[in-house]
């Protein structure tokens, strides 16, 4: 679980979050969405302890990163696994180097060691042969299926997502949501995922937070999202002609 309480950080007289207050509960995929410029990113950097907030604290099951020695803050990090938008792969490494680049920085594992646990994870993403394979030579979907490996392969209790569709259709990005979803609740992981992609409100918002010019502005679920009357959500969300149309339809089977 992170705890987010009265979180305030600004970039000189730039304010970019206000007063920030959430949970984001374990073995749930939270997601976080908003316009550009409503301060996801900054958020996102502020939970993985790259930004330091201004004001407020923010705590991984308890600890409060600000106060913990620098020490403490390394440990804490390597708990933390992170799927980049454009997956972040290192195009001079196979797919299984890079699966294995966090254990070879952070482990005293043997290569065997590391070969199995790359295996074991590529496995689990549904990727089985493609360990010898370059980035280039894999499509899109299977690149973030091994930024995903890589992000658990050290067997995180935190997982973060930066808009892991951007840039595939809609059908791999409902396979990258659901692959998401399991994992984070068959490890149990607090899950972060930031986005834009409604089709993932629909697909995984177990707890969604909608930030508006760095406030928070409405929280809930993917049933309730398509119950409230929050102006800001309903004008952001239903610009959509699809959700408009999936939420004429949940409100007609309740009827």
């Amino acid at each position: 679980m992170i705890e987010v309480k009265d979180v305030y950080k600004s970039f000189g007289d730039t304010a970019i979050l206000k007063g920030i207050s959430t949970v984001f509960d374990k073995g749930k995929t939270n997601l976080v969405i908003g316009q550009s410029g409503s301060g996801k990113t900054v958020l996102l950097k502020c939970l993985l302890g790259l930004f330091s907030p201004d004001k407020g604290t923010i705590s991984h099951d308890g600890k409060i990163y600000s106060q913990l020695s620098p020490k403490e803050q390394r440990n804490l990090r390597q708990d933390m696994g992170m799927v980049f938008q454009g997956s972040a792969l290192f195009d001079s490494m196979t797919v299984e180097g890079n699966v294995m680049f966090p254990l070879e920085m952070f482990t005293k594992q043997s290569p065997s060691e590391m070969k199995d646990r790359a295996d074991f994870v590529l496995k689990r993403v549904n990727l089985i042969d493609a360990h010898k394979k370059y980035p280039s030579e894999i499509s899109g979907g299977m690149q973030k299926r091994v930024a995903i490996a890589r992000a658990i392969v050290m067997n995180p209790t935190y997982l973060f997502c930066d808009e892991p569709n951007s840039g595939l259709d809609p059908r791999t990005a409902i396979i990258i949501d659901n692959l998401i979803q399991e994992i984070t609740k068959e490890y149990d992981i607090t899950t972060v995922v930031n986005t834009h992609d409604m089709n993932s409100v629909m697909e995984i918002g177990e707890k969604i937070i909608f930030l508006k010019n760095g406030i928070k502005e409405w929280e809930g679920t993917k049933d309730e999202i398509f119950k409230t009357d929050n102006e800001a959500v309903t004008s952001f969300v239903y610009s959509s002609e699809l959700f408009k149309k999936v939420r004429k339809l949940y409100i007609e089977e309740r009827d």
